[in-house]
Parts: structure tokens; sequence; C-alpha cells
């Protein structure tokens, strides 16, 4: 009998890790439909944010204002930075960005630090591919690129480096809007 209940119990949680892995999208497929269908287009980041550097081994979780935890990051290797956007709509949240992609990514300091050591910076403007999240798409969850999960709504954009196609991740609605600028609408 005790060995049947384990058996059971086995099965019922691989059942539900089964439901649960099938209930992330695979993001690469999804984006490959959303160019079929013409809903792709080009999107930079331009507002410029506040920088520091990222203590090693330190965790990024980015909460966004009325929606709560986002995603976090990976611990913070040598030269990671965390970058904090200037978007009150969504609590200017922070992200964790690789050393090697801040230099792609951020350049500055454009100004002095601030009392907690915050410095400005100004997005280079790198081209994105991007798509709005619809409500057909309802609510769904994909692995983002440092192997979190992350919930993407409808009005969300996902974006995608033009030159990385792993490089694919969820901007919420509010901080597409606040902080990036559409180069080319879809069609």
């Amino acid at each position: 009998m005790r060995t049947s209940l384990c058996v059971g119990s086995i099965l019922m949680a691989c059942c539900l890790c089964q439901a649960e892995a099938e209930e992330r999208v695979n993001i690469a497929e999804l984006f490959a439909q959303a160019e079929r269908e013409a809903r792709v287009g080009i999107a930079r980041k331009t507002k410029p944010v506040d920088v520091r550097p990222a203590r090693l081994g330190e965790v990024v979780v980015t909460v966004i204002a009325g929606e709560g935890k986002e995603t976090q990051s990976p611990p913070a290797r040598e030269g990671d930075m965390v970058v904090r956007n200037r978007c009150p709509e969504t609590g200017n949240e922070e992200i964790l960005v690789t050393a090697e992609k801040f230099k792609e990514r951020y350049e500055g300091p454009i100004g002095p630090a601030d009392a907690d050591g915050w410095r400005p910076y100004h997005p280079r403007g790198v081209e994105m591919r991007y798509f709005i999240v619809r409500d057909a798409d309802d609510t769904f969850t994909f692995e983002a690129p440092w192997g979190e999960p992350m919930i993407a709504r409808p009005g969300d954009a996902i974006v995608r480096n033009a030159s990385d196609a792993r490089d694919t991740y969820r901007i919420a609605a509010a901080a597409f809007a606040c902080t990036y600028e559409i180069v080319q609408p879809a069609q």
C-alpha cells in the first residue's frame, strides 16, 4: 500500500510537471507566427536610464508596479550592471544587464552619480524586432534567455535582438510605451 501511494504520488508529480511544461509557449515559434502574420516591427530603447555596478553574486528581481515580480536574474558576475528604467508607470523597474550586453546597449555615463551611486546613461538605440501580444494570445509563460520563466500579457511587447534570436524577452506594455520608440511599425 505504501509503495503504491509513493508511485501514485510520483506519477501525479510527473503529470503536474509535464502539464506545467506544456503551458510554456515556445517563444521562437510564436515570434515566427507573428512574422508570418506581418505583426513584427522594429523599435529601439531611447529613454535615459540610471545605472550602478552590480555586486558580485547579486540577484536582481524585476518588479513591475501593479503586476508584481516579472522575473529574476541569475547571480551577477564581474562587470554586470543594474539598469533602472525611468518609468514611473512601472515603478522604475530594475534589470541586471551582463557586462557584454551593457557595452553593446548603453553609453555613458552622461552625468554624475547620485547619493545612492546611480549614474545616468543613454541607450545606444539598438534596433529590436518586436510584436505586441494580442488578446487572442492570452497570458502565457516562456523561458527568458537567462533561464527564468517570463509571463507575457496582452498589450506587452515581445522584443528580439535582430542579430541574436535567442535574445528574446518581454517588455511590459507600460515600460515599452515609456522607454521605446517605434522605428518601423508592424504592417
